[in-house]
């Protein structure tokens, strides 16, 4: 073989051969990962805001490794190494699952109370009657959550591990001291009824002294769900199934869904699935699944608009529905006592006096950013709700639930999993600087640093959209064609 074709061969060769060492680099980058995300599991204390620099340096280690893992898929070739590709999203997604479920949590306690409400309904009682300090459901404690005080050397009652992972209240009626894991214990549930059947669904197959683990097991299932639903969403639609890897193989999503085990990830895939019923045309079935995510955390409320611009009433009147059905039992053993700790806990967040608005609240202090607040979001909503396309609502969830990331700035970065689907939807990279900004004000809970991270962040989705919507009309005017919802650029 000679000339043109003994070229071309040659070529053919060096291509194989650079798209096996890109998979063959990848894999060794995924497995730098999971070593990262073990150490980090299991070797970090409890979240101390004074002490964070553990967490820190796992942190900017976990993402500068994710990111430079993700970049070498990139490189793997979509039409010779799209298998690879695929198997290596998948495998990495088992594997940094299973070592960010080698610890208990890292950064928050909420799956303790997870735990015990599911703990008192498999027990036959509503999680809305009783705060976990009061007395009546005290034969159901279990040790890993309710561990017994400790006299010091005067005699006195004190709890193990008393500010950090463990926490001292009283108990009552009789205010005796007690020791707990559970944040809030003085105060209901906040949980809305997805969310509490979820959490009966896992503990009902374990004893109640299992700790952490079954909630962690359910969220790396759940986190193991979105990644496949992305998968075949992507391929469905003929778009790059390397975008998975934005979720699979995310430090965030790692911690939040599997490490810390928040229910949020159950929300982030029933919205994914809403998203993906609506843009299908099937809108009952959308609007059931919409309805359910709302039920779970009621944050899934914004991705309504997006899911609205065709036949929204089918949506709507499902979403309802559901919504209300998921309450009717509970409503029917507690009453109004479903509510829960919601209203303390927007003012206790800062939600009702402006004050936990990062963003807003350097041009709007106080109680005006309130009013701020709410008006531009009252405006992205109508943006999203007009613009969306009805078969394809990925970049309306997508802006809609990121710039309300970036007006409301919650305290908890874990609010965002509902984000990162529609990243990988759109490939629209940057917005992974929205969790990572809400990541660094957890860790380094400073306002300042806060509000710079945010600010950073906006201005990086700022400037990749300006570039993009450039790129976009040169190449409308030449009369060319850009697929920009995938372009890595």
């Amino acid at each position: 073989m000679s000339g043109p074709a003994a070229s071309a061969d040659v070529a053919a060769r060096r291509s194989r051969g650079r798209r096996t060492a890109a998979v063959v680099a990848t894999a060794v980058l995924l497995a730098a990962l999971t070593a990262l995300t073990f150490l980090g599991t299991t070797s970090v204390g409890f979240f101390d805001p004074a002490d964070a620099g553990g967490l820190v340096f796992f942190a900017v280690a976990s993402w500068v490794v994710f990111a430079a893992a993700v970049l070498l898929l990139f490189r793997t070739g979509r039409a010779g190494g799209g298998r690879a590709s695929v198997v290596l999203v998948l495998v990495g997604a088992v594997a940094l699952g299973g070592a960010a479920l080698a610890g208990p949590p890292t950064t928050s306690t909420d799956s303790a109370r997870y735990a015990w409400d599911g703990i008192v309904q498999v027990a036959g009682h509503s999680p809305y009657d009783h705060t976990p300090a009061d007395q009546a459901y005290a034969s159901l404690r279990p040790d890993w959550l309710y561990p017994a005080p400790v006299l010091d050397d005067g005699g006195h009652p004190q709890c193990v591990g008393e500010g950090s992972r463990v926490a001292r209240t009283l108990n009552v009626p009789d205010f005796s001291v007690l020791c707990t894991t559970i944040n809030r214990p003085q105060v209901p549930t906040i949980y809305p009824p997805a969310a509490e059947l979820y959490f009966a669904a896992v503990r009902a197959v374990v004893p109640a002294d299992a700790p952490y683990w079954p909630l962690q097991a359910s969220g790396l299932l759940l986190s193991l769900g979105v990644t496949a639903a992305l998968l075949l969403a992507l391929r469905k639609r003929g778009l790059d199934p390397r975008w998975a890897a934005l979720w699979a193989w995310c430090p965030f999503v790692l911690s939040e869904a599997v490490t810390n085990s928040h229910v949020d990830v159950l929300a982030a895939l029933l919205v994914l699935v809403a998203t993906l019923l609506v843009a299908g045309g099937r809108r009952w079935r959308g609007g059931i699944a919409l309805g359910a995510a709302i039920a779970v955390k009621l944050v899934p409320l914004i991705a309504a608009p997006a899911l609205l611009r065709r036949q929204p009433w089918k949506v709507i009147v499902a979403a309802t529905l559901t919504f209300a059905v998921l309450y009717v039992p509970y409503v029917l053993l507690s009453g109004i006592g479903v509510i829960g700790y919601l209203p303390g806990y927007l003012s206790e967040e800062g939600y009702d006096d402006g004050t936990r608005f990062a963003l807003v609240s350097l041009v709007a202090p106080g109680s005006a950013s309130v009013v701020v607040a709410a008006l531009l979001m009252l405006l992205l909503a109508v943006v999203v709700w007009r613009r969306s396309d009805p078969a394809s609502p990925f970049t309306g969830q997508l802006w809609m639930i990121g710039g309300t990331m970036l007006i409301v700035t919650p305290h908890y970065s874990w609010y965002a999993l509902l984000l990162v689907p529609f990243i990988v939807m759109t490939g629209r990279w940057e917005w992974l600087a929205v969790p990572l900004a809400l990541t660094a004000g957890l860790l380094l809970p400073e306002l300042w640093i806060a509000r710079l991270a945010l600010l950073a962040a906006g201005a990086l989705v700022a400037v990749v959209w300006m570039r993009r919507h450039r790129f976009g009309v040169r190449r409308a005017r030449a009369g060319g064609r850009t697929n920009l919802t995938v372009s890595w650029r």
